[in-house]
């Protein structure tokens, strides 16, 4: 059986992310098995919230050069958007980022 922290491996820490903290929507790198459920599940679990809406997508890994020659990918991940209710709390982690 999965924990919380084998489904969420980290959080999305950019600009684009943070702007959307305000709207109470926080952003994940998930393991590329989970499904919706499982996910709304460990973020309850992990912070002590309640999710409105999951959404997530599958994004793929890009062509990255390392110098002249050697070509490689970077890793395909699953990103999910997690949406709480208004009446939650918000997530203490991502307070003191924006």
């Amino acid at each position: 059986m999965k924990t919380a922290y084998d489904i969420l491996l980290k959080p999305v820490i950019t600009e684009q992310a943070m702007e959307q903290g305000d709207l109470k929507k926080y952003v994940f790198i998930v393991a590329r098995d989970a499904n919706k459920i499982e996910i709304r599940k460990a973020v309850e679990e992990a912070f002590g919230v309640k999710v409105a809406k999951v959404t997530t997508t599958h994004v793929r890994g890009k062509q990255r050069r390392n110098g002249a020659y050697p070509a490689g990918t970077t890793a395909a991940r699953k990103k999910a958007v997690v949406r709480l209710t208004e009446d939650s709390k918000t997530i203490e982690f991502f307070e003191g980022m924006v």
